[in-house]
């Protein structure tokens, strides 16, 4: 029997669009996803398999997300397909952005992770952001301020601290990313949110906190840190 003959012999149950059809996206694999949007061009069972063949030279959804679109073509997926493959990643991370204008009120380190971990995940470099707050600490914007390491770029206080004089914000919540995936603070990020902290005091802006956004492991499944938690904002 030829492949295409045993892709026409599956029950339409048993293929991913009808599943999600019939039982919504949570009762599909990442790879039965990815296959969906993959769909045109490829047959059923062989789009899953493809799909398969992709996380596994990537090891993650977030590691295909990382990448240009270019190094998704392989077997089965071609220009079209790679590019669609980033345009739904594109429109999971403005779905994200979207979130930020209902204006969370940030009083906690994980609802600041929420809002950036999209973006934080597919960061190929270090990116530090400063979120602006109003004095009921919601979200005002977030706004991204330097790109590179930070032990090798230079974050000046007026770089930082612009926006929200701009924006007239009351406070800040510093936010950077380790695409190491170690959210763990290096000397630099400790020496940095010091200096910072300093600069928003003359301005009278208050630096709330400082978030190091990495990945979670089994060993670690808190994929950010809070530099305010860990001691480093005590006086």
């Amino acid at each position: 029997m030829r492949p295409n003959d045993r892709i026409l012999d599956l029950q339409e149950s048993d293929r991913p669009r009808e599943r999600l059809a019939t039982r919504g996206p949570d009762a599909l694999r990442t790879a039965e996803l990815i296959a969906i949007v993959l769909r045109t061009g490829i047959q059923g069972a062989s789009a899953v398999s493809v799909a398969d063949d992709l996380l596994l030279r990537f090891g993650s959804l977030e590691a295909i997300a990382r990448s240009p679109w270019q190094q998704l073509r392989g077997r089965g997926i071609g220009r079209d397909k790679a590019i669609a493959l980033k345009a739904a990643f594109a429109l999971a991370r403005r779905l994200s952005e979207e979130a930020r204008h209902e204006s969370p009120v940030l009083d906690h380190p994980e609802a600041v992770a929420a809002i950036l971990r999209d973006d934080a995940i597919a960061a190929p470099v270090e990116r530090l952001q400063v979120l602006l707050l109003n004095t009921r600490r919601r979200l005002v914007r977030v706004e991204t301020v330097a790109e590179g390491l930070l032990d090798q770029i230079l974050v000046h206080a007026r770089e930082v601290f612009r926006p929200a004089i701009a924006a007239g914000a009351h406070a800040i919540i510093l936010a950077h990313n380790h695409p190491s995936g170690d959210p763990a603070p290096s000397e630099a990020d400790i020496r940095v949110t010091r200096d910072l902290i300093r600069a928003g005091h003359l301005l009278k802006i208050e630096v709330l906190d400082h978030l190091i956004i990495g990945r979670r492991t089994l060993e670690r499944p808190r994929d950010f840190v809070s530099l305010r938690e860990l001691g480093y904002f005590q006086t």
